[in-house]
């Protein structure tokens, strides 16, 4: 079960549950991949109009990774995403809000 308080999302890879989380070195690993050159313009990419769907595969797979998977974008691009290419889109919109909502 994932803990939406502590930043995690779950979904199914190859009918198997996985949380996944933003972490400090998962967004880390994702600017880089993105040559994104801050935060700010990692998280303005998302909300612009020119989003592509390699982007959201980086940004699952980075918070796969952040809630400690160990395969890389090959394999979840090899993989059977429950839900499709819709669901891994809700998954990395849910996962940038959770790990950027202040409590309250």
């Amino acid at each position: 079960m994932a803990n939406p308080w502590a930043g995690e999302v779950v979904m199914v890879i190859d009918g198997e549950r996985r949380a996944a989380k933003l972490t400090l070195g998962a967004l880390a690993e994702l600017e880089a991949r993105l040559e994104a050159e801050s935060l700010a313009d990692l998280v303005a990419r998302f909300e612009g109009d020119d989003l592509r769907m390699r982007d959201v595969l980086l940004l699952v797979c980075a918070g796969l990774r952040g809630g400690g998977w160990q395969g890389d974008l090959a394999d979840l691009l090899a993989a059977e995403i429950e839900g499709g290419p819709l669901e891994a889109a809700r998954v990395a919109a849910r996962l940038l809000v959770v790990a950027f909502q202040v409590p309250g």
